[in-house]
């Protein structure tokens, strides 16, 4: 498969470093700086930019005909336009805010705890995320996904970063030196705490999960999520 990587930063090398030794071979890179190669030679496009030029570079992808998969988060109040785009110049596209397998596994079992717990009034939720200092936004995009899966089953009316209100599913962002992603969901009562976590050691399993993503999008229509291409549905 031949990729276009449109992001060229920690994220971008990690994914060409995993997908030269994959078989695969690089075509394009961008990134604020330089620009080398040739888009509109790609297979696929695979999309770690910052908010700024997220859909930017997606919408090229989308005139060009290349299926693209995007994890830049920070950029989702142009989500619904991204998916018109997609629809209109009949594109392929998948976006997640995290595209590591143990995340999306996690997404699950964070779903179905949230579903345990609703009864339980007496514990509290809560979701802190702890990342390197220089993510640029907060909360993580994981920690959004987390939260949009606990108020699913929560009397809660919505998430909010640093909330002291009853009303809201309060977030946590931390930012600490060399953290590649952490997300620990609490259920907190006088009595015990109940938790679930996930820790991410490296940037490797990003960087698979999104590989793993363009090399199923190649050949279909439409849009797409990382339950489609694990197939947790």
């Amino acid at each position: 498969m031949k990729i276009a990587l449109l992001g060229y930063g920690k994220m971008g090398k990690t994914i060409e470093r995993l997908a030269l030794q994959k078989g695969h071979e690089i075509v394009y890179t961008s990134s604020s700086t330089s620009e080398t190669g040739n888009l509109t030679d790609a297979d696929c496009a695979i999309e770690f930019s910052v908010p700024s030029t997220a859909v930017l570079n997606i919408e090229k992808c989308f005139q060009n005909n290349i299926p693209v998969v995007s994890g830049t988060t920070g950029w989702l109040d142009a989500y619904e336009e991204v998916l018109k785009l997609c629809e209109n110049s009949n594109g392929s596209f998948i976006y997640a805010s995290n595209f590591s397998i143990g995340v999306n596994l996690f997404f699950g079992l964070n779903e179905y705890l949230a579903k345990l717990m609703q009864p339980w009034k007496d514990y509290e939720p809560t979701i802190e995320e702890i990342h390197h200092t220089q993510k640029l936004d907060a909360p993580s995009g994981t920690a959004i996904s987390i939260a949009q899966g606990v108020l699913k089953h929560s009397d809660k009316g919505q998430w909010k970063l640093d909330s002291n209100n009853k009303e809201d599913l309060n977030i946590t962002a931390v930012r600490t030196e060399d953290v590649k992603g952490t997300h620990i969901v609490d259920y907190v009562s006088n009595i015990d705490t109940l938790s679930i976590k996930h820790e991410a050691h490296t940037r490797d399993g990003f960087a698979m999960g999104a590989i793993l993503a363009a090399e199923w999008l190649v050949g279909k229509k439409g849009v797409y999520t990382m339950k489609d291409v694990l197939n947790l549905k």
